[in-house]
């Protein structure tokens, strides 16, 4: 479906920032997220989720950005690379807004993360760099909202995932569920 789809970089925070630094490698820790990251854990860790109930599971342990967004933002003259939007994954080769709901994506050898919605952008982006926002955000033919700003997941199986690393993808039965703001 994708032969070609692979991991451009990985990166993590230990802390809340707004950006994420890259690194060598990750580990995904099954049902946590990834190790060593602010965000991992069984529930909720971004703070205006924990605000509204800290007892939510953890559907964003993962946060997933096509390689391709960053080159239109960057296009567009916005200074972007890995890890500046706060994913922990940057994908190339892979239509990750087009995937449907419970898609699970095969990262490197053993790594598995089940995609659940859509990133909803937030205000931080704005405060990064003014104009952002608007830039990851757009309007289908009906106005409807369009998030481009990545996807989220949760780590069905940990392994460690590096940059190159193959990414294979398994849909789920059909119909399938568009993706949702998780």
């Amino acid at each position: 479906m994708h032969p070609s789809a692979s991991v451009e970089a990985v990166c993590r925070s230990g802390s809340h920032t707004f950006s994420k630094t890259s690194v060598t490698e990750i580990e995904l820790l099954a049902g946590l997220g990834v190790a060593d990251d602010a965000h991992a854990g069984v529930t909720v860790r971004h703070r205006s989720r924990v605000a509204q109930d800290p007892r939510q599971p953890n559907l964003r342990q993962v946060h997933l950005i096509h390689a391709e967004l960053l080159g239109d933002l960057r296009a567009r003259e916005f200074r972007v690379g890995p890890g500046d939007l706060g994913e922990n994954v940057t994908t190339r080769g892979l239509d990750l807004l087009g995937l449907p709901r419970g898609a699970l994506l095969y990262l490197g050898d053993t790594a598995v993360v089940e995609v659940t919605g859509l990133r909803n952008p937030c205000a931080q982006i704005e405060g990064f760099q003014p104009g952002l926002l608007a830039a990851v955000l757009g309007r289908d033919e009906q106005g409807n909202l369009i998030r481009r700003a990545g996807v989220m997941g949760v780590v069905r199986l940990g392994g460690v995932v590096r940059p190159g690393d193959p990414i294979r993808v398994d849909l789920p039965e059909e119909p399938h569920q568009r993706l949702e703001r998780v």
